[in-house]
């Protein structure tokens, strides 16, 4: 069973991708920035940022029946060293407890006010 989840993102349809796939169990959620997709705006600061990449992940997530809970892997890319450290207690926050194998990856992003890219997998449980 594969089924694609997407934000409503324009660019989705016009690079080709989806927000999200769903394939059997796993849930493949895109490389996700900042981006408020209602407003199609992005915050100032890096941990504004980070917070609303976790809403737009926990957002795919839910469409495909999942939550940051079921969150097995994470790939970060930020591309200031000193972005890091700021994003930790956001990530504490939702990720504390479910510890999930991640990756960080220092490289530019798409624009300059894209300061956090996050990539997730995860694993659909029976409920």
């Amino acid at each position: 069973m594969r089924r694609l989840i997407s934000s409503g993102s324009r660019f989705e349809r016009e690079i080709g991708y989806s927000r999200a796939v769903v394939d059997g169990d796993m849930v493949f959620v895109s490389g996700t920035t900042g981006y408020d997709y209602a407003t199609m705006t992005i915050a100032e600061g890096v941990e504004a940022q980070c917070e609303q990449v976790l809403k737009n992940i926990a957002a795919a997530l839910a469409e495909a029946g999942a939550t940051l809970e079921d969150v097995v892997r994470l790939l970060f890319i930020v591309p200031n060293r000193a972005d890091w450290e700021p994003c930790w207690p956001v990530l504490r926050r939702h990720f504390g407890e479910i510890r999930p194998a991640s990756t960080l990856i220092h490289a530019g992003l798409q624009t300059e006010e894209m300061r956090i890219e996050i990539e997730a997998t995860a694993r659909l449980r029976p409920r």
